[in-house]
This record gives structure tokens, C-alpha cells and sequence, in this order.
């Protein structure tokens, strides 16, 4: 069973005292989108309308990047990890990478 890890935007936790810094943990992913449904995308953009595709694949690689940041969480043994954050960026024009960097405690 996994431990539960507390994540924390914040540099502190109410009700808790940062004993120990363990480390940096961090996880990232690279998406990659087919070039049809970028087309479209394209085209729902010039209408101001929201690109749902975009917004899945998004989310899909906050969670992938999260999911490795947690694991390297578990892996020091760790109780939370606070201040949490997520860069997102293009790459190559077409591919989004999305990490999160955080340190252990």
C-alpha cells in the first residue's frame, strides 16, 4: 500500500514543524499531440473558444509528472512535500512538457 505524502503549496503546514529538508523531488513528462487534432485546436482558438483537447492533455501530464514526483517522494521515506510547484512549457512549438519541482521534509 502507498504512503500518504502530504503536498503543500505553502512553504509551511499549519500544525506541523519542518524537522528535516530530505531533499528535492521532482517528475516530469513530455506530451506529445497528433498534428490533426492540432488543426483543429488551432481553428477553435481563432473563435476564443476552450480547447478540450489541451486541457485533457494538460491535466494528463500534471498527473504523470505528479505521479513521478510522488514516487521519488516515497522513495526518501518522506511525510510531506511542500512548496510545491508546476512549470509548464512548449517544446519544439508542438510537444508540452509539464514538471513540478518540490522539497521533501
Amino acid at each position: 500500500m502507498n504512503k500518504i505524502i502530504i503536498l503543500a503549496i505553502t512553504e509551511n503546514i499549519a500544525g506541523r514543524e519542518v524537522l528535516q529538508v530530505l531533499g528535492l523531488v521532482k517528475g516530469s513528462t513530455i506530451r506529445v499531440r497528433h498534428i490533426g487534432s492540432d488543426i483543429v485546436s488551432a481553428s477553435r482558438s481563432l473563435f476564443g473558444d476552450e480547447v478540450n483537447s489541451y486541457v485533457i492533455a494538460l491535466n494528463e501530464a500534471r498527473n504523470g509528472a505528479s505521479e513521478r514526483m510522488l514516487q521519488e517522494a516515497r522513495d526518501l521515506d518522506t511525510e510531506a512535500v511542500i512548496f510545491m510547484r508546476y512549470l509548464t512549457s512548449q517544446v519544439f512549438g508542438w510537444r508540452s512538457r509539464d514538471f513540478g519541482l518540490r522539497y521533501c521534509v
